[in-house]
C-alpha cells in the first residue's frame, strides 16, 4: 500500500499537527507493514499557488512553454501523478484563521483537476478518486469543530475530498490547544488514543 503523508504546519518541531500525523503513519506502518510512505512538507518545500502562469502552462504544448510555464507544468503534472498513485494520505490540517493553510489549499488546488480526478457529466459532478482512503489531523487553537468557525476548516476539506469521489474520511482531532496546558493535554492524549486504540482496530 502507498501511503502519501502531508505536514502543512508552520510551526516546525512546535506543531502538534505534525506530532500527531507523524504518531498516524507510524500506527498505520505497524498496522500495515506493506505501507510505503512518501512524505511531503508543504510548509518546508512550499509549492506556487495556482496562478494565471498555471492555466497557461496547461495549455500550452511543451515545446512552447517558457522557463516558469514549464516549472509549473512540471509542479502540477508531478503532485497529480503522486497523489493518483496512493491509496491513502494522512493531512495534518492545523487551523490558521478559521481555515486551511495556504500551503495545503495551494496543494489541493494541484489535485483538484477535471479530468483527472473529477468530471463533469450531464447528471452532474463525479469523484474519480474512489477507493482512496484520507485521514484528517485537525488541530486547532479554539473549539470549532460543529460549529460556523469550523466550516472553512475541517468540513472544506470532507467536501473537497467528497467531491473526487473520497468517501472513507476519519478525522483525528485535537482542539482547544490555546486554553491552557490542562485542556491542551487532554486534547493531545484523546487524539493519541484514537490513534492507538481506534484508528486501525479490526471490528
Amino acid at each position: 500500500m502507498k501511503l502519501l503523508h502531508i505536514d502543512s504546519s508552520i510551526l516546525g518541531d512546535n506543531s502538534a499537527s505534525r506530532q500527531l500525523s507523524g504518531e498516524v503513519v507510524k500506527a498505520w506502518q505497524a498496522a500495515d507493514a506493506s505501507a510505503v510512505v512518501t512524505y511531503r512538507d508543504l510548509a518546508a518545500d512550499a509549492m506556487s499557488h495556482f496562478s494565471s502562469t498555471t492555466l497557461v502552462a496547461a495549455g500550452t504544448t511543451a515545446e512552447l512553454r517558457n522557463a516558469a510555464q514549464q516549472h509549473e507544468a512540471e509542479l502540477s503534472a508531478s503532485t497529480l501523478a503522486e497523489f493518483l498513485a496512493t491509496d491513502a494520505v494522512v493531512i495534518a490540517a492545523p487551523m490558521y484563521n478559521f481555515t486551511i493553510p495556504t500551503q495545503l489549499k495551494a496543494w489541493i488546488d494541484r489535485i483538484a483537476v477535471a479530468g483527472q480526478t473529477f468530471r463533469y457529466t450531464e447528471a452532474g459532478p463525479e469523484g474519480l478518486c474512489g477507493g482512496k482512503k484520507v485521514v484528517i489531523v485537525s488541530t486547532s487553537g479554539g473549539m470549532h469543530a460543529g460549529q460556523a468557525s469550523g466550516i472553512a476548516h475541517e468540513e472544506y476539506l470532507k467536501l473537497v475530498f467528497g467531491f473526487i469521489g473520497i468517501t472513507d474520511i476519519e478525522i483525528v482531532r485535537a482542539e482547544g490547544l490555546a486554553y491552557g496546558d490542562d485542556v491542551r493535554n487532554k486534547a493531545m492524549s484523546a487524539a493519541q488514543t484514537q490513534i492507538s486504540e481506534q484508528l486501525f482496530a479490526v471490528a
